[in-house]
């Protein structure tokens, strides 16, 4: 459970300077975390981030580089989104602890995901909308500039001290750690396709009689977040979707 914890992703998005990139698989390694994930970032590969690594080389060698959000989310059941400030988005945020708490308890079901935004900016908003909680790290108003490998530290730590704390309760009540349940969550990508799915099923059924839909599907999507959908109630859902898009083809007269 401890070594390299394989399904548990820290995702950089966009990063701008290749020797953060190394700096954050160095503090990885030392935390014995494994799964580097990177989206668009503006240099990679490169002899900075190589130097850097101090000796992480194989998390960049093995680093997947993704187009978009969606490959390096693909699977996963859990996404935390790291956030400086509050955005327009409005998500339950977790403490550093908290959210290590969460992400090694859902482990155990699938890939989860631990994004880090880009060094000036962070996440975008559309970037927040795909994750489930935000995280913070507490640090002083007065001088709050985090370096993107700092903050890759700081959580890799506390991701570090959640394992070895579930690995010691386990070895201390003689029982080994509870399985997943029987219906897996649901997937990033499966919740994508469901809200993509949604979103037309409304316009089918002309829910939004003309009013700008982006205000409503941001709500939907906080709504479902927070209900902890399995992949088997995703199906369901559709299911209901696709029902209410065939009523609709037949009340307007076309073909079911």
């Amino acid at each position: 459970m401890i070594d390299g914890l394989p399904n548990l992703r820290i995702v950089l998005v966009g990063t701008q300077h290749p020797g953060n990139i190394g700096s954050a698989a160095r503090a990885m390694k030392t935390m014995g975390l494994s799964a580097l994930h990177l989206v668009a970032p503006e240099r990679f590969p490169d002899p900075e981030a190589n130097t850097l690594a101090a000796g992480a080389d194989d998390l960049l060698a093995g680093a997947p580089v993704h187009a978009d959000l969606d490959g390096a989310l693909a699977g996963c059941q859990l996404v935390v989104g790291t956030s400086a400030r509050r955005r327009h988005v409005p998500l339950p945020e977790l403490s550093p602890r908290e959210a290590a708490q969460r992400l090694v308890e859902a482990v155990g079901q699938g890939p989860v995901a631990l994004l880090f935004g880009r060094e000036r900016t962070g996440l975008e908003n559309a970037e927040l909308q795909r994750c489930h909680y935000t995280v913070g790290i507490p640090t002083d108003p007065g001088f709050s500039s985090l370096n993107l490998a700092a903050a890759v530290q700081v959580l890799s730590y506390e991701l570090r001290l959640a394992v070895l704390a579930r690995a010691g309760d386990a070895l201390a009540s003689g029982r080994p750690m509870p399985p997943p349940d029987v219906e897996p969550p649901a997937t990033a990508d499966e919740l994508e396709g469901y809200f993509r799915h949604l979103d037309q099923a409304l316009h089918d059924i002309d829910f939004h009689k003309g009013k700008p839909p982006e205000m409503v599907m941001s709500r939907l999507r906080r709504l479902y977040l927070r209900a902890g959908l399995d992949a088997r109630e995703v199906k369901i859902l559709r299911g209901i979707l696709a029902e209410a898009q065939r009523m609709a083809r037949l009340a307007r007269g076309g073909a079911a």
